[in-house]
This record gives structure tokens, C-alpha cells and sequence, in this order.
């Protein structure tokens, strides 16, 4: 079967049999192209010809074009696909895509803020504003518990336990944990909530802590909105959201020796291997400092 006609068949197939959106198959359709361009390029090799190492030397050449792992992955779905098809319609013998192993994604390490540009952010806030300490309790309670942006709007003044410095947070899937609070953290909220009792609440949002001028549950975007404005205020120019924040948290934890077992708890990760990227930002501030402080670490 001829390059063209194979496409052709296989677009059919993805928009008749599949459904698949409009983009979707444009993008699996840049894939197959992808290869048949290569194949051009290795003296015309029809599609019978394709052999496993030549689908290697396809992604070794995407490698080298410095495409990362993601976009490698997504081409090479749509590179399996289209032999699968073609498979099903015993248009050839065998796969040559069934034993290829898809890239390792590389892990990136999150952005985060220095101890010092958390200080910076929380003494940026005019607590003499009407919205002032509202917004520094949801900032160091952010800090303080390393919460997901949903966990601070879901928040629950029932689920505040300050004798006990803890407070209960209803996480992903409606799973429950029990996080430590630190004193400036319950300082803050203690101010805010003080503050609360004089604002009209709507009768939906009565347990929830952090409430927005219409006395009704914050959403994301306003939670994003007051970060990004206190961070621009301290003169932080990192592109940061509450997810930094939580990074944040997580990172100071372990460069301070906490075990990655009590950070997967707090962080409500279902796998500690969602935790050990901190691990890694550890290995780069301990990196870093042996390379600045150690004696025979410079010429």
C-alpha cells in the first residue's frame, strides 16, 4: 500500500470509526507524516518496509531535533496507531512499533520560593485593607499546610482543630488528612476569623473559612489574582501561583532534613513517587551549598 492511500484510510478510520475531533486527527495526521518523511528520505521505503530499527531511528532523529520527551511520546501514540490500523486491515505482516518502549518523561523540577520571597509576599499584605488578613491567613495557611488551591477554597472552619495545631483537609478523591499548622499560620486566622464574624455570609458558604466581599466561597481564579498581586508588590518577578506555594512548603521541608514518608502525608500524595521529586530539588540545595562552602570545591 502506496504512503498517500494509507493516510487517507487511516484519517477515514480515526473520523468514522473513532470520532475522534478535528484536531486530534490533525495531530496524529502531522505524526504519520512525520514518518513518511523519513522514509522518503531513506530511499522511498515503502510501508511494508519499515522494520523496528528503523522506527528507533525515527525517534533517535526527534531526539536530535531536541524534542522533549512529552512531544516524543505523543508522536509515537500516533505512529503506533497507524500500524495498528493497518495491522487490523492486514496491510502489513507485523508491527514494527509493538516492541518500542515509550520516552522516559523528564521529571522538571517545580518552581519555588526562597524562605526570604515567602517573608517578602506575607509582609507585602496592608492588613489595615478590608480583605487584609483574610488574605495573609490564606498565604501562610498556604505555606504552613503546603495545600492544593481546592483544599484552601473547600476549606472548614469544623475542620480547624488550634489546641491541637492541626487541621483537617479533605483532599483529592475525598480522601482525608491530617495536616500540622504552625503557630503563625494559626495566629492569622485567628485574626481573620475575628474579622469574619462582622461579614455577611451567605447561608451555603457558613463553614467555610476563607469567604470572598459577598460572603460566599473564594474561587481559584481569586486566589490566584491575590498572589500573583502580592508577589508583583514584594517585587518577586518569578511567575508564581498557589502551586508554588505548595512547592514551596514541600522544598523547605526536606531541605530541612523532614522524612519523605511525613511530606507524602502532609502534600496528600497517593505515591511517594509523586514525592521523591523533592528528593532531587534536596540533591541540588545540598549541590549547591557543598559547592560554595567547600574548600577544594573551587580551583
Amino acid at each position: 500500500m502506496k504512503w498517500d492511500i494509507a493516510i487517507n484510510d487511516f484519517k477515514k478510520y480515526l473520523r468514522l470509526e473513532l470520532s475522534l475531533s478535528k484536531n486530534t486527527i490533525d495531530a496524529y495526521m502531522h505524526d504519520v507524516i512525520k514518518l513518511k518523511t523519513f522514509a522518503e528520505e531513506r530511499n522511498n521505503l515503502n510501508i511494508s518496509d519499515i522494520k523496528e530499527y528503523h522506527i528507533q531511528e525515527f525517534l533517535a532523529g526527534l531526539y536530535d531535533n531536541n524534542l522533549d520527551s512529552r512531544t516524543q511520546q505523543r508522536i509515537l501514540s500516533g505512529i503506533k496507531s497507524f500500524f495498528a490500523f493497518l495491522e487490523i486491515e492486514n496491510e502489513v505482516q507485523t508491527n514494527p512499533t509493538e516492541l518500542i518502549e515509550y520516552p522516559k518523561t523528564e521529571r522538571k523540577l517545580p518552581d519555588f520560593l526562597t524562605v526570604d520571597e515567602v517573608e517578602k509576599i506575607i509582609l507585602s499584605i496592608d492588613l489595615s485593607e478590608p480583605l487584609g488578613h483574610r488574605n495573609a491567613a490564606i498565604i501562610e495557611t498556604l505555606y504552613s499546610c503546603g495545600l492544593r488551591v481546592s483544599e484552601v477554597i473547600d476549606f472548614k472552619i469544623s475542620n480547624l482543630y488550634f489546641t491541637d495545631e492541626f487541621i483537617r483537609i479533605i483532599g483529592k478523591g475525598d480522601k482525608e488528612r491530617l495536616v500540622p499548622i504552625g503557630e503563625r499560620a494559626i495566629k492569622s486566622l485567628n485574626l481573620y476569623l475575628n474579622q469574619r464574624k462582622l461579614m455577611f455570609v451567605n447561608k451555603k458558604a457558613e463553614d467555610i473559612v476563607f469567604l470572598n466581599r459577598s460572603g460566599k466561597k473564594l474561587s481559584r481564579v481569586a486566589i490566584f489574582n491575590l498572589i500573583k498581586k502580592y508577589a508583583k508588590k514584594a517585587g518577586i518577578e518569578k511567575n508564581i501561583s498557589p502551586h508554588t506555594i505548595r512547592h514551596s512548603f514541600a522544598t523547605h521541608l526536606i531541605e530541612n532534613g523532614a522524612d519523605l514518608r511525613a511530606v507524602q502525608q502532609m502534600l496528600g500524595h497517593e505515591s511517594i513517587l509523586t514525592t521523591e521529586i523533592y528528593t532531587h530539588l534536596d540533591m541540588t540545595f545540598i549541590r549547591k551549598a557543598i559547592l560554595s562552602c567547600h574548600p577544594r570545591a573551587k580551583l
